[in-house]
This record gives C-alpha cells, sequence and structure tokens, in this order.
C-alpha cells in the first residue's frame, strides 16, 4: 500500500512537470536581421521606425533586371505597374571564405541561403553564445520560405560549370539544413512554405520543439531575396500593388501591397535555461497559435473566423485575455480585401472587454511586404519596442480604411508613436496570414527583470588596478577580415566598460585562427594560431618581490584560489623573499595563478 501511495506521489510530480513544461514562456536570447533602408542589426530596425523612416526605394541596378520592367498599366504584359519596392542593399556579398564554402558553390547558392546563414552565426554571437560550440548540440533550426527563382537568373546570366550544386543551391529543404550542416548542430533542421507566415510559423514550431525537450535551444526565423521580379509580374497582373510600392496598412489610401525583401532570426530557449545559464532575456515568447482558412469564399482570400480562432487559441496558450495585450503588429498588407478582414478579427477579440484601447501597428508600411520574412521582422520590431517602451507609428495612414467599423470595438490604429506605460508587464500581438490559408499569432511580453544578485563587472575601478589595461582579443578568418574586425571594435567600444568589451570577445565570440590583442584600444599583438599543443615557460629567480600578487589576489577570484592551492603545500615565511628554498616556490605559486588567470 505505502508503495503503491508512492507510485502515485511520482506520477502527480512528474505530470507537474509535464504540465509546466508544456506552458514555459519561451525566452528570445538573440536576434538578427537584414531589411531594407540598410538595416543590418536589431538596433538599426529600431531606430529605422522610432524615426518613423521609409526604406522603399527604386528597382536594384545589380541584379540584371529589365531596365523597361515598369509599366504604369498593370495590364502590361510581362510588366510592373510600380517601379519601387524595399531592397536589402548588397545582397548579393557573400563571405564564402568565412564558412569554408568554394566560389562555385557560392555562387550556385540561393541569395537566400547565403543571407540566413550569415545572420545565423551572427544571432548565436549576439546571444551570447559562441557558435563553434553548438557542434554536436541538439539545436533546432526552423526557417521560413517561399519561393527559388534564383537557378533562372544563374542558369542565364552565370557560367554553366555550377550545375553540380544546383541540387542544394536552390532546394528549399537545404535554407534550414545548411544551417545546421555548417554549425554541425543535430537537432530537427525543418524549411517552412506557408507563404506570408512562414516565419512566425517556424517560429511557433520552434517554441513547441522546446516545449516538448526535442530541443534545448531553437533558431527560428524567415528569409526572401527577390533575385527576379517575377513577383512583382505577378501582382501587378493580378492587381495586388500599390502603384507607389508602399504599403497603406488600413488606411483609407490603401491601394495595394508592396513587395520587400530580408531575413531575420531569434535564438529561443527556455526561460528557466536561460536564467540558470546567465543569457540575457530580450523578451519571452507567452504563446502562440497556428491555424488554417479551411473551405472559405476563396483558396487566397483571408477568412476572419479564422483569424478570430488563431487570435484567442494564442492567447489559451499563454493563459491570458484580451485585455492583458497592449498592442498588435498586424499583417497590414494595405490590401483593400485584407486589411478590412484582419481588421474586423482584431475588433472581435482584441477589441472586446477592455477600458484602454488595443493599439495596432504595421512595420510594412516602413519597408514593404517582406513575404517569408515578415512575421520575423514583426517580431523583433515587438521585441525592440517592448525593450524600448514606444509603440512606434504606421506610416502612409491618411485616415482609417472606411471600409471598417471601428466603432465595434476599442482599436485604434499608431498613427502617432506612444509612449508604453502600463503597470504589468508590457505584451504585443503580432500576427501572419499566409496566400495559403495557413495563420499564425504569437503573444510577445516584456523580459522579467534580470535576478538582482547577479554581480556587475564594476569596470576596471572594481578591479583594483588603476592604470591597467585591459587586453581585448579580436579574430577572423583572414588577415583582411581581422583588420576590419579590429577597425570596428576600436569604433564601437569607445563609450563601453573594457572590462565587459574584453569579457564579451573572449567568452561569447568564436576564436577563429587570425587574431590580434589590443590594450587600451592598439594592437599590441597580430599572428595565426597554429595546431599544437601549449607550453608555459616559467619566469626564474630574482623576478620575485614583497607582496607580489596581493592586488591580483583581491581583484579576482580565481588568482587568488589558484595562489592558495600552492601555498596549502608549503610553509614560506613572509620575508623571505631572497632565499632560493622559498623565493623559488613563491615564484612558482604566483606563475601558476598567473596561468590559471
Amino acid at each position: 500500500m505505502r508503495s503503491s501511495l508512492k507510485e502515485v506521489e511520482r506520477l502527480r510530480t512528474h505530470n507537474a512537470q509535464l504540465l509546466a513544461a508544456a506552458n514555459e514562456p519561451i525566452a528570445i536570447i538573440g536576434m538578427a536581421c537584414r531589411f531594407p533602408g540598410d538595416v543590418r542589426s536589431p538596433e538599426d530596425l529600431w531606430q529605422l521606425v522610432a524615426e518613423g523612416r521609409d526604406a522603399v526605394t527604386p528597382f536594384p541596378d545589380d541584379r540584371g533586371w529589365p531596365d523597361d520592367l515598369y509599366d504604369p498599366d498593370p495590364r502590361a504584359s510581362g510588366k510592373s505597374n510600380t517601379a519601387e519596392g524595399g531592397f536589402v542593399r548588397d545582397v548579393t556579398d557573400f563571405d564564402a571564405a568565412f564558412f569554408g564554402i568554394s566560389p562555385r558553390e557560392a555562387l550556385a547558392m540561393d541569395p537566400q541561403q547565403r543571407l540566413i546563414l550569415e545572420i545565423a552565426w551572427e544571432s548565436f554571437e549576439r546571444a551570447g553564445i559562441d557558435p563553434t560550440s553548438l557542434r554536436g548540440s541538439q539545436t533546432g533550426v526552423f526557417v521560413g520560405g517561399n519561393g527559388q527563382d534564383y537557378p533562372l537568373v544563374l542558369m542565364t546570366q552565370s557560367p554553366g560549370d555550377v550545375e553540380g550544386f544546383l541540387v542544394t543551391g536552390n532546394a528549399a529543404s537545404v535554407v534550414s539544413g545548411r544551417i545546421s550542416y555548417q554549425l554541425g548542430l543535430v537537432g530537427p533542421a525543418i524549411s517552412v512554405d506557408t507563404a506570408c507566415s512562414s516565419s512566425l510559423v517556424a517560429l511557433h514550431l520552434a517554441v513547441q520543439s522546446l516545449r516538448s525537450g526535442e530541443t534545448s535551444l531553437a533558431l527560428a526565423g524567415g528569409v526572401t531575396v527577390m533575385s527576379s521580379p517575377s513577383g512583382f509580374v505577378e501582382f501587378s497582373r493580378n492587381g495586388g500593388l500599390a502603384a507607389d510600392g508602399r504599403c497603406k496598412a488600413f488606411a483609407g489610401a490603401a491601394d495595394g501591397t508592396g513587395w520587400g525583401e530580408g531575413a531575420g532570426v531569434v535564438v529561443l530557449e527556455r526561460l528557466s535555461d536561460a536564467q540558470r545559464l546567465g543569457h540575457q532575456v530580450l523578451a519571452v515568447v507567452r504563446g502562440s497559435a497556428i491555424n488554417q482558412d479551411g473551405a472559405s469564399n476563396g483558396l487566397s482570400a483571408p477568412n476572419g473566423p479564422s483569424q478570430q480562432r488563431v487570435i484567442r487559441s494564442a492567447l489559451d496558450s499563454a493563459g491570458l485575455s484580451t485585455s492583458d495585450v497592449d498592442v498588435v503588429e498586424a499583417h497590414g498588407t494595405g490590401t483593400t480585401l485584407g486589411d478590412p478582414i484582419e481588421a474586423d478579427a482584431l475588433l472581435a477579440t482584441y477589441g472586446q472587454d477592455r477600458t484602454s484601447p488595443l493599439w495596432l501597428g504595421a512595420l510594412k508600411s516602413n519597408i514593404g511586404h517582406t513575404q517569408a520574412a515578415a512575421g520575423i521582422a514583426g517580431v523583433i520590431k515587438m521585441v525592440m519596442a517592448l525593450r524600448n517602451g514606444v509603440m512606434p507609428r504606421t506610416l502612409h495612414v491618411d485616415e482609417p480604411t472606411p471600409h471598417v467599423d471601428w466603432s465595434a470595438g476599442a482599436v485604434s490604429l499608431l498613427t502617432e508613436a506612444r509612449e508604453w506605460t502600463v503597470d504589468r508587464p508590457r505584451r504585443a500581438g503580432v500576427s501572419s496570414f499566409g496566400v495559403s490559408g495557413t495563420n499564425a499569432h504569437v503573444i510577445l511580453e516584456q523580459a522579467p527583470e534580470p535576478d538582482s544578485r547577479e554581480p556587475g563587472s564594476g569596470g576596471q575601478e572594481a578591479l583594483g588596478l588603476p592604470g591597467t589595461g585591459v587586453p581585448w582579443v579580436v579574430s577572423g578568418r583572414s588577415p583582411a577580415a581581422l583588420r576590419a574586425q579590429v577597425r570596428r571594435i576600436v569604433e564601437l567600444a569607445q563609450e563601453l566598460d573594457p572590462v565587459d568589451v574584453g569579457f564579451s570577445l573572449v567568452t561569447t565570440r568564436a576564436a577563429l585562427e587570425h587574431r590580434a590583442v589590443l590594450l587600451d584600444g592598439a594592437e599590441v599583438a597580430n599572428g595565426r594560431v597554429s595546431p599544437g599543443r601549449l607550453g608555459v615557460v616559467f619566469t626564474g629567480q630574482g623576478s620575485q618581490r614583497e607582496g607580489m600578487g596581493k592586488q591580483l589576489g583581491a581583484a579576482f577570484p580565481v588568482f587568488r584560489q589558484a595562489y592558495d592551492d600552492v601555498l596549502a603545500h608549503l610553509t614560506l615565511p613572509e620575508l623571505a623573499v631572497d632565499e632560493t628554498g622559498f623565493a623559488q616556490p613563491a615564484i612558482f605559486a604566483v606563475e601558476v595563478a598567473l596561468f590559471r588567470l
């Protein structure tokens, strides 16, 4: 009887653990991106939206597109009725040698693979994780994408000696698989194509994988690069493009979508793991849901009831009510069909049972519709908004669309930026709807306050070593890359704590073969690491002095512990610094402690 009671208690405890894991918030610990407007980081994206900038530009001239592509008549065959969109600058650039990829294989790789691979590496380093340390780990990769139009460009503009690489260079599966291959990750690698909801669906799958214990760390995001103008031509013929290339989300002036491109990823970890490992938590995913329109009034037409259901499912997943969410980053493509349906769904859900309005915004008004990357772009924008305490404004709204009864609920457009002040954690929803009918909704929450018991570095003064420089170790794959990194570090770190910079460089960055050491911003060593074992030479007698190592012992616990460990085996008079029998072991103790430090 006693043993059966113990078994019941064990099962009850186990079930409670499973339930807690299934609902545990998921921490976002790193982000990286490339978007129109010269956006090369989440900070750049925030600067763009905070300043209310429009990143739509004329067609790029580095992709071989026809000079006569534009025609204002949307019925013109093979033409685009707009000459503008949101484009990533220098999207053809790729550091193939960094990843050990040959020039021929790099040429055959879809730019979408190149772009997502580069920002995947960046995102791990920005999360404080050396990417090379993940080899063999149960890290998952979930990447959204839609459309591979690169082979058409490659076969018409480039030599024909890359055919052998085209199977992997253009395969949708390899968009995720190549990241896992290059970094040696053995968790699931899944490429997702649900059209415009792809990256948000990928994020949902990553969250589910972490909560189930399938993965310990996950990368989630999406990428779209328009190698050819086919998207402009097709949507122009269907009457879906705005003539000026701009998304006027939920506006009376809305006249179609505007195409954009880009890539974004986030690094995800269970919140308890992130806190245990000391990773910075940028925000948390409280809940997420996906569903399908099913049999609606058309395959590509949005379905309002399904959008309502996915919102309610995400709220249930988060354990929240509609009034617990302050703002929604909408799908908001600027079409006269889709936007009213989305607004009605928001009014019917978030717009009910609340004392203050739900605020509504759309990043597409700044950078265009980045397609498979649109959902993750919205996530990165809202994480930055959560951190900065501001809800940025939506551009190009002359007036709220008259095709919506805005009095049906408490929902208001963010036609102006607003301070984000609430008496609880800030929360935001992010929506994405695919043309195939797959919908996704994610609920983000402000990061919990960090543990106040965690010690800070305190700068050089806290070390007790006034005037002593802190070494910065910088590395690169080549001498040129190393020089570029040194320049960037010197430029970026002028106002930062030198101890923090030094610590981060040696603990959160990959140690590549070409290395330099900077002291007080000046380079003092430079070279290439050779394979082999490490030898350490200790100094001989004559270097000793009274009080040697005292300041180091006071500043660095590692030094103090190593020094004490050696002295525990010895008995040394304090004033015998010049007697060989005492000086030599004392010097040895200091040298061991220096080596450990």
